[in-house]
């Protein structure tokens, strides 16, 4: 089910632009999401959001984009995918990501996007057009085995779908990468897996592959995930309860070995793993010294 909601406004402020492919404005077009990860940090209580699988579409989110935008004094990256996909089964039928990228593409701004989606390609000319200025594309990949991410997020097209989306976006010049986040404990959190997941990001195309070797969990969201681990892996709950308690940050408990291990299989494949040598919008000098009188 999907609600029609008036928002007052659309972007945030990012307070470290540097610290996520250098977003300064977040935008989210849809509230909750239709993908049912069952990992989700974004069912956490301090978002706000009381059904997260409930989705609400801001249906005059093109309008509060370029009245928000034209207050700009100067380019900035906008990202988008932070909190809901921005491609989202909804998104084929209300298209306002689509929209957005017109105006976004329309006005100059850099673009930065989040997504488990191949419905990405149907925006390709848009992606072209903003990358005259600057876009980037992450895909979240936490495993490439179809049949398991089908348990695990039930509702998002398959990894193998979202590789070859990737692949077609690198031959067309967009900057694409990976995000192995998260990596679940007890689940995920294996050589096997981690080999799989860089191996194939190569073959895509991948220019960098950012990890998370563990999960968050808390409140609402570990209620939820610990429910679905009842289903789905009986008495993996039990071992998560023993090792991790109360904690919020639950890294996998070979996270040092995985990271070493990673790092190794980028290294050897000329793969950037760290956020401070993504590849990020610089301003022309121009528009850095005009924006010094602004």
């Amino acid at each position: 089910m999907v609600q029609e909601i008036q928002a007052k406004t659309l972007l945030s402020r990012v307070k470290k632009p540097e610290d996520w492919f250098g977003v300064t404005y977040n935008m989210n077009i849809y509230r909750g999401c239709q993908h049912g990860c069952i990992y989700c940090d974004s069912r956490s209580l301090c978002y706000g959001i009381e059904d997260f699988s409930r989705v609400q579409v801001k249906i005059n989110a093109p309008d509060l984009l370029r009245k928000e935008l034209s207050g700009k004094r100067r380019k900035a990256v906008v990202g988008t995918g932070a909190m809901s996909d921005p491609y989202i089964p909804a998104e084929k039928d209300y298209r306002f990501t689509r929209q957005a990228l017109e105006i976004l593409a329309r006005m100059g701004f850099p673009v930065h996007i989040n997504t488990k989606s191949d419905l990405i390609l149907r925006d390709l000319d848009m992606l072209k057009e903003i990358n005259k200025t600057f876009v980037s594309v992450a895909f979240t990949i936490t495993t490439c085995d179809d049949a398991l991410a089908a348990r695990l997020e039930p509702g998002a097209p398959p990894p193998s779908a979202r590789l070859e989306a990737m692949g077609i976006l690198t031959e067309a010049g967009i900057y694409t990468g990976v995000l192995m986040m998260p990596v679940l404990p007890f689940i995920e959190d294996n050589r096997n897996n981690i080999s799989d997941i860089v191996n194939k990001a190569v073959k895509s195309g991948a220019s960098f592959i950012i990890p998370w070797l563990g999960m968050s969990l808390r409140d609402r969201q570990r209620e939820y995930y610990y429910a679905k681990l009842d289903v789905l892996f009986p008495g993996l709950k039990q071992k998560y309860e023993q090792y991790y308690g109360e904690k919020y940050n639950c890294m996998s408990r070979e996270a040092g070995d995985l990271y070493r291990h990673f790092q190794v299989l980028c290294r050897d494949n000329g793969i950037v793993s760290d956020m401070k040598n993504v590849k990020k919008y610089e301003p022309l000098k121009e528009s850095v010294q005009l924006s010094l009188f602004d």
